[in-house]
């Protein structure tokens, strides 16, 4: 199936790692021009070689994505250099969770800034350009947890709820200037930071998504791949009348739709 893709310019932040790193790939693989951002610059650049090697054009930008002036910095060099945006993929995101009683402020205002801040600050630069040339496409990467939060859970299944509510906003605002808006949410997905985890704790990837399986009905941990594909089919052709839609992509661990 033709998707569609091919020299649209596609921004993922948090694209060094697990989803937003299988999600550059997938749509360059696709034919999409990908500008990716992160706070790790060595990674980064590897990232962007990684992605020019299978014949994709790729910019990469370091820049922490709870920090507005970066975000600006960044939406500033996507635009010098491909003059448009197509694709917006509010990936950059990490999994707090604690006791309600135990969490800061400064652990609250982090986790908004990064998730839901970034996200609000990535669109509000983005619209402009997609409402100018005809529309566009925004995928805001939550979780499951946002829709059915359970106990020890903040700050992010709030910060994820707020996702959840930011996209049917945007998706009723910008219909109709052809802006579609959808989210992902997503359940246990391998990646970098659970794989740091295991290393703190001591235990093999292996072992500790062995564990994690065990609570998903398809017993298994899902792959960052798995979410790349529904996000590229998300920003596609194929994908034309779907907007103000979440998606759980979570091996049916949810129990909402």
């Amino acid at each position: 199936m033709e998707l569609g893709l091919r020299d649209k310019v596609a921004v993922v932040t948090g694209g060094t790692d697990g989803i937003g790193k299988a999600t550059a790939f997938k749509l360059a693989e696709e034919g999409a021009k990908v500008a990716i951002c992160a706070r790790r610059k060595e990674l980064l650049d590897k990232t962007a070689d990684e992605i020019r090697k299978i014949g994709a054009e790729a910019l990469a930008v370091a820049a922490d994505v709870s920090k507005a002036i970066d975000i600006e910095r960044f939406i500033n060099a996507v635009i010098d250099r491909f003059g448009r945006i197509d694709i917006l993929v509010n990936n950059a995101g990490m999994s707090l969770r604690g006791k309600f009683l135990e969490v800061s402020d400064e652990t609250w205002g982090a986790d908004l800034e990064l998730k839901l801040f970034g996200a609000i600050r990535c669109t509000r630069l983005t619209v402009p350009y997609m409402k100018k040339q005809g529309g566009g496409r925004i995928i805001n990467i939550t979780t499951a947890h946002g829709k059915q939060p359970g106990p020890e859970s903040v700050p992010t299944s709030v910060s994820r709820a707020a996702g959840l509510a930011l996209t049917k906003v945007l998706s009723k605002e910008y219909a109709a200037d052809n802006i579609l808006v959808n989210t992902v949410c997503v359940g246990q997905i391998k990646s970098g930071q659970h794989e740091r985890r295991c290393v703190r704790e001591g235990i093999s990837a292996e072992e500790y998504y062995s564990r994690l399986a065990k609570r998903v009905p398809l017993k298994r941990v899902g792959e960052a791949e798995e979410v790349a594909n529904v996000i590229t089919f998300l920003a596609s052709n194929a994908a034309s009348y779907v907007t103000g839609a979440s998606i759980n992509l979570d091996g049916g661990i949810s129990g909402v739709l």
